[in-house]
């Protein structure tokens, strides 16, 4: 092989192996990230209900999200919950009022369910967030005649976390919407409830 047929391949190969790396890189960032939103959010694990990390302020300026949330809209307050499946389902309640509230379900990868308060059954939003174990077991224990208003969510991960946004439209509506992000219910779901 010449000299220049070495060293256009010598080059080649340092190009895909560059390329390699960098894909490799980039694809193990989310895993690797100590300050990640699921790391951040495990400080509320311990909480029964979620926890207020960016007020609406609809009147002023907007407050700092805890310094790990891109900026928020001024007029959505934002609550947040985390879970851990390895202690049984966790069931995500939320009463509805006037105002809009979404909330979304986050695991490692990303969101992986979401819901609004339009699917709401008599004011109360109930999701139960479980392992495709726990799944299984509800299922073979129900009783197929009672009825079950709650929404069951396979989780693609057993950690993860909820996150609440309450729009508030006008300045006067900014209490209600902190309020209702900071008191959705997120509870273990015991055996005898």
């Amino acid at each position: 092989m010449t000299p220049l047929g070495r060293f256009i391949l010598a080059t080649l190969c340092g190009l895909v192996l560059a390329g390699l790396v960098h894909v490799a890189t980039v694809l193990a960032i989310p895993y690797l990230a100590a300050g990640d939103a699921l790391a951040r959010s495990r400080a509320t694990l311990a909480n029964d209900t979620s926890v207020l990390i960016h007020a609406a302020e609809v009147g002023g300026p907007a407050e700092a999200a805890e310094g790990w949330l891109p900026p928020q809209d001024p007029a959505v307050a934002v609550g947040v919950c985390a879970y851990d499946l390895d202690d049984g389902p966790v069931r995500i309640t939320a009463e509805t009022g006037p105002l809009v509230e979404t909330i979304a379900l986050h695991g490692r990868s990303g969101a992986y369910y979401a819901i609004t308060d339009q699917a709401a059954v008599r004011g109360t939003v109930e999701l139960v967030i479980m392992t495709r174990r726990q799944f299984d077991e509800a299922l073979a224990t129900a009783d197929e005649d009672e009825r079950n208003r709650d929404v069951r969510i396979v989780a693609p991960s057993r950690q993860g976390f909820v996150s609440v946004r309450v729009l508030a439209a006008l300045p006067s509506q900014q209490a209600q919407a902190n309020e209702a992000a900071r008191s959705v219910s997120c509870t273990i779901d015991g055996p005898d409830e």
